[in-house]
């Protein structure tokens, strides 16, 4: 288990939206969707782009370097690129697709604390 630490409070975030925060050192994505709040790593594992910058559309962030889609609520990869046929295919087995690492948020008196 890690440990909690401050990110940002709850009035900064309205539904949908997002920024990059820096949590002991570490660059995390949070974002509000709903009533619920999400952390991932900000840097996309396909090639590195700044998920911050993305799109968000629901629990689902976009990278907008090569259009990685992931789920928020669990990391899991969505789309690896948005490139065509066979650059895809061969996208895919250089860097084979994987998930980006979540982080457990919580919010406590406007507070939202990130376990690192």
């Amino acid at each position: 288990m890690g440990t909690f630490f401050k990110a940002g409070n709850t009035s900064e975030f309205a539904d949908g939206t997002k920024k990059k925060v820096t949590v002991n050192g570490q660059e995390v994505l949070l974002a509000r969707v709903g009533a619920g709040y999400y952390a991932i790593d900000n840097k996309c594992p396909h090639m590195g782009g700044d998920l911050s910058a993305g799109k968000l559309d629901g629990t689902v962030i976009t990278c907008l370097r090569h259009g990685s889609q992931f789920d928020l609520k669990d990391g899991r990869n969505i789309r690896w690129t948005n490139w065509p046929g066979p650059v895809k295919t061969m996208a895919d087995i250089i860097k084979s697709p994987r998930p980006v690492n979540t982080y457990k948020v919580k919010t406590e008196n406007g507070e939202i604390s990130i376990e690192v």
